[in-house]
């Protein structure tokens, strides 16, 4: 089951806000509605983010059809500031759109709007294509750590629904389920939205992978009683120094796996890396609507008019960080050499 499909010029994206429970989907024609998607958390997951923004470029590219060049790249930039604001946090969204228009920054000044959407269009049908293959790359790498069997706990979801194809951290735990190592996993309920309990438990069971569902504040009691041996989670951004944002809980449960002494790695894509910011001081936190927290499945669960605070994410300090798994294998301390020497790469 894909989250982004782009066909017949149209940007179609599963409907997470629904699973497990119902599996729907949103058809895009404009840049506006899968805007509207990515806000919602209709589509959800740094590299999946990215994929719908790039594709949402392509639609409001295609609204511009007919324009001088030059007004074209004027107004496809206000719609790639738009698209900016959906999520503040994720770098992978960024990423995108910044791929994006730098396809169309390298065009000549006389470039038909056509020939500039064409390419964007293939520029944009790479950026997925890749994720799937990277995806594929940082499995095998992640699955290097496991050679024994062992039970993992995740949190939030960081599988084929937060990516194009396969998952990051669920496509280690994928890899090495395949390869006889991972015997089963404990997956965080992920509070306020449940990404843990609604799609994490749903995509592992799809697979056959045994998963045992637990509430947030339950992850230190499994670590003491040795019920899991690692800790594998996705991100949302990673600095210079491998600090790293994640879904809001992430860092708590960072805190609980070096007390128990478990290793806890991070999976994640080179377009996940933040390479202009040095900590995680720097990474904006998105900040939601109290909503989520006072009510639960669309009943009010908290009285009416109290104070809440909703972070959306959390920064996990690089010393909790046993290893970032990447499409160009494990990075280690001392993270911001290791870090460098990617970014080096990528260039």
């Amino acid at each position: 089951m894909r989250s982004v499909v782009w066909s017949n010029n149209c940007l179609t994206l599963l409907n997470q806000t629904l699973l497990p429970n119902k599996v729907e989907y949103i058809e895009c024609n404009d840049w506006q509605r899968a805007a509207e998607a990515i806000r919602r958390l209709e589509v959800r997951g740094a590299p999946a983010i990215g994929a719908a923004a790039a594709f949402a470029l392509v639609l409001g590219a295609r609204e511009l059809t007919g324009l001088e060049f030059c007004k074209f790249k004027h107004k496809l930039a206000a719609t790639a500031e738009a698209l900016r604001q959906t999520r503040p946090t994720a770098i992978n969204l960024f990423w995108a759109i910044d791929r994006m228009l730098g396809v169309v920054n390298r065009l000549p000044p006389n470039t038909a709007a056509d020939t500039a959407i064409a390419a964007l269009e293939q520029e944009a049908i790479a950026i997925a294509q890749e994720d799937r293959t990277v995806n594929e790359k940082m499995a095998a790498h992640g699955a290097g750590l496991f050679t024994t069997p062992t039970t993992v706990l995740t949190h939030c979801n960081a599988g084929a629904l937060a990516t194009v194809a396969l998952g990051t951290a669920l496509g280690v735990i994928r890899k090495a389920w395949s390869q006889g190592n991972i015997t089963g996993v404990f997956a965080d309920e992920t509070r306020p939205l449940l990404q843990g309990a609604r799609l994490t438990a749903w995509e592992l069971m799809q697979d056959g992978i045994p998963v045992t569902l637990i509430t947030d504040n339950m992850a230190g009691w499994v670590m003491k009683n040795k019920m899991v041996q690692a800790v594998l989670v996705g991100a949302d951004r990673i600095a210079l120094n491998g600090d790293v944002a994640n879904k809001i809980g992430t860092y708590s449960v960072a805190i609980l796996a070096k007390e128990h002494g478990i290793p806890f790695y991070v999976a994640a894509p080179v377009s996940t890396f933040d390479f202009t910011i040095n900590s995680g001081t720097d990474i904006p936190i998105e900040e939601r609507c109290a909503t989520e927290v006072t009510s639960l499945g669309g009943n009010c669960v908290a009285p009416a008019g109290v104070q809440v605070f909703n972070p959306a994410f959390d920064v996990t300090p690089h010393t909790l960080i046993s290893a970032i798994i990447t499409e160009y294998g494990l990075l280690q301390a001392p993270y911001q050499e290791s870090i460098k020497q990617l970014a080096a790469l990528r260039k």
